[in-house]
Order: C-alpha cells, then sequence, then structure tokens
C-alpha cells in the first residue's frame, strides 16, 4: 500500500493505491501513519469529446490516456454497438514485470447521427459513413430523429449549421429540435461554420459547441454571453493560419469570462494520434488554459471508480501535473 494524491475530477485529495489480484487499485481516505508515498500523482484516464470512431482504428485507443470518448456523428448502431461492447484490441494483455494486466480501453458515449438540414453538411462528404446523417425537414422528422437517437443510446444530439457547405436549419426548426431533443434529455452539441453561425445557434438554444469558433472573432459582448450559456469543444489543433488564430483568441476571451472549455480533437479530421493530442494540448495553453483549468478541460474520469483507467504521473505534485507526462500507473509503481 501507498500513500497517494489523486484529482477526483473536482480537486486534489488524498487516498490510498494499493495492489489486488495482480490490479492497482485507489481509495479514498487518509493513509495510515508510516505508509510509503507513491512518488507522484494519479488520476482517471482523460475524455476527448469530440471523434468520430468510424473514421479510425478505434481498437488503437486501448490502452490509451483516454478513459471516455464522446463520438459526434456516425452510424448510431454501429456506436450503440461499441459503447456496449466496449473498445476491445489485441492481444489484451501487457507484460509488467510481474503481473499481466488488461489494457484500458475507453468508455463510449455517442450523438449518433448528424441532423441535418435537407443537402446541408455533412450529407455530400464522401468520409460521412453510411447512416451517419439524418436530413430533416420538418417538426415530424426532427421527432422522429430525436426519438431514434435516444433510443440507440445517445447522450447527446449533433445538429449541424455550416453554411458555407449548404442549407442550414431556420431559426425556427433549429429551436424546436432543441426544444424536443431537451425532452428526451439530449443537450444539442452543434457544428457551427460560416458568418454568424456560432452566434446564432447558441442564441437558439444549443448548449455545446463541437468547435471553439473559428470563422469569425466574437466580440467580447458575445463572449461574456456564451459563457454564460454554453460550452466549447476546443478541436484548436485541426486549424492552421487565420483560422487558427481566431479560434484561440476566441477561446482565450471566452475562458477568461469564465466559460467552460472542453478538450476535443476531431479525431478522425486527419493524421492524429489514437491518444491524447499533444498539439491539442499545446493550443490550449497557448489560449490560456493551464494547470487545473487544463484538468477540467480534459475531464478525467473518477478514478475511484471501479472500472477506471488510473494514469500515473511520475515525480509531479498538484502545482507540476503536467497531462502530457501522463501514463497507465501499473503494478511495479508500488515497488518500494
Amino acid at each position: 500500500m501507498h500513500a497517494a494524491t489523486f484529482f477526483d475530477g473536482v480537486g486534489w485529495r488524498e487516498g490510498v493505491v494499493e495492489l489486488v489480484d495482480g490490479r492497482v487499485w485507489l481509495s479514498d481516505g487518509h493513509s495510515a501513519a508510516g505508509l510509503p508515498r507513491l512518488d507522484g500523482v494519479v488520476l482517471g484516464g482523460f475524455t476527448d469529446h469530440h471523434v468520430h470512431l468510424q473514421l479510425v482504428d478505434h481498437a488503437q485507443l486501448s490502452g490509451s490516456r483516454l478513459g471516455r470518448v464522446v463520438d459526434l456523428g456516425g452510424n448510431p448502431g454501429v456506436l450503440r454497438r461499441l459503447a456496449r461492447g466496449g473498445i476491445k484490441n489485441a492481444p489484451a494483455t501487457r507484460d509488467s514485470g510481474t503481473f499481466s494486466i488488461p489494457h484500458p480501453h475507453p468508455l463510449v458515449e455517442f450523438a449518433g447521427a448528424f441532423v441535418a438540414a435537407p443537402g446541408g453538411y455533412p450529407s455530400d462528404r464522401e468520409w460521412a459513413p453510411e447512416g451517419s446523417v439524418r436530413e430533416v425537414a420538418d417538426e415530424r422528422a426532427a421527432a422522429d430523429a430525436v426519438a431514434e437517437m435516444a433510443d440507440a443510446g445517445a447522450s447527446c444530439l449533433k445538429v449541424t449549421s455550416n453554411s458555407t457547405a449548404g442549407p442550414v436549419f431556420s431559426d425556427d426548426l433549429f429551436r424546436t429540435i432543441v426544444g424536443i431533443a431537451a425532452s428526451r434529455s439530449l443537450p444539442v452539441v452543434a457544428h457551427a461554420e460560416g458568418p454568424g453561425e456560432a452566434q446564432r445557434v447558441v442564441a437558439l438554444g444549443a448548449a455545446r459547441l463541437a468547435h471553439a469558433p473559428f470563422t469569425e472573432r466574437l466580440d467580447d459582448e458575445e463572449i461574456a454571453r456564451q459563457a454564460a450559456s454554453a460550452s466549447w469543444i476546443s478541436t484548436l489543433a485541426i486549424h492552421d493560419g487565420p483560422a487558427r488564430a481566431i479560434a484561440i483568441d476566441n477561446v482565450r476571451r471566452f475562458h477568461a469570462a469564465g466559460g467552460t472549455v472542453l478538450y476535443g480533437t476531431d479525431l478522425g479530421n486527419g493524421p492524429m494520434p489514437n491518444d491524447l493530442n499533444a498539439r491539442e494540448v499545446a493550443a490550449l495553453r497557448e489560449a490560456g488554459v493551464h494547470a487545473d483549468a487544463l484538468l477540467h478541460a480534459l475531464s478525467p474520469l473518477d478514478p475511484l471508480a471501479p472500472s477506471a483507467t488510473l494514469l500515473f504521473l511520475p515525480g509531479a505534485s498538484p502545482a507540476t501535473a503536467d497531462p502530457l507526462a501522463a501514463r497507465p500507473l501499473i503494478p511495479a509503481d508500488l515497488k518500494v
């Protein structure tokens, strides 16, 4: 047994780590006097709030530092199976000296299919998996789409509003979709792209933006409004040039205004690691999201949960914890 400092998703606490049947467990509470202390800090696996599992080799996520992923657009039947069965890979174990421990694999949450206006983004995109788009023309079609996603087990609804790539919903129909989704406890996550779209969809009730606004610089008044009513998923590293600069500037001011910024990479949108993305973390830091704020953006799972992936930052303290230095906590770490 070792005393350990851990991050519970809100703040730093004290607990005990011990080896039980070849697996490292974390428990809450103060340790007995004289117990050796783990040289480092412990936290749960991180969350990527924007992925597309059908566009990547998702088996590679097993054993990564991600404890949870949120798929924001795919075939709901496929995603339901992944959420229920878990992401698996082979081989299922790895050698850690004395013990053979399972590869951790992330929990899967999902939005299901993209909900789009007829002919709207991404209905004409070759990359969109079969069965991953529902084109909604009216309130009845909206109710059917929401019911389908809710019944499949979705935790949110992905609605697209990309005026640079095709038609978008009218204000009335977008607001109607938000209301129908709320009746099934599904917050709306909106892909907003094009002049005025980020402002419009949040004003119409979107709870979250799938991408930090990158089309244009939002004025400070709009930043304050959004900080009070919506959260943003970062996805900063997918951009280059002016779009990247605009997105980072918007995030910097949104974060400073008290807005909730969530780590997300849009995994599947071009080459990137099936793991914690160093470029995304660097971009968040450039936008002023540091220290505990960065950990909150990464939304690590509760490390006290029985199924939690436990990550270890060797030699770190709460003041020096760097998520990029995290690795799985293994039995060898408890050797005195």
